[in-house]
């Protein structure tokens, strides 16, 4: 099973559309804490469903895979380093139990999407190596 992450930042809209499609994405589930951002209007939320429905691709909003405000704060402000952000975001992911609130079936072809322009240090990448461990046979791919 195949399951990338994408961040919006630093890509137009035609890059970002083309590189989902290139990948056969069909799904894009959506893990920012605020999916109304400015950053990259094509991602509001108020067009973006829209601008992934004219490229076949569905979307979904995840909140619950997102980081919490506080946390997502205490990094932004420096008050955190990134590693004590990892361990944070970890505890979060199990706090809400999301393993057992999973369907699986959501993953297949599906990319993580967060602003981050690379994978490294963004959430996605912590969320989409959480989900792996847990399920066997899934191959990530950062796009």
């Amino acid at each position: 099973m195949n399951l990338y992450t994408i961040g919006f930042s630093q890509k137009s809209a035609e890059e970002f559309f083309k590189v989902l499609k290139s990948n056969e994405v069909i799904r894009l589930i959506d893990i920012r804490l605020n999916n109304k951002s400015q950053l990259a209007g094509f991602t509001n939320v108020k067009h973006f469903p829209y601008f992934l429905k004219i490229h076949d691709i569905e979307y979904l909003y995840r909140p619950d895979f997102a980081p919490s405000k506080n946390l997502l704060n205490g990094y932004k402000n420096k008050l955190i380093s990134w590693q004590e952000y990892e361990i944070e975001y970890s505890k979060i992911l199990i706090q809400r139990n999301i393993i057992e609130k999973i369907d699986w079936n959501i993953f297949r072809d599906s990319v993580f999407l967060c602003s981050e322009p690379t994978a490294k240090q963004c959430h996605r990448r912590l969320l989409a190596e959480y989900i792996a461990q847990k399920r066997i046979n899934i191959k990530i791919k950062h796009i």
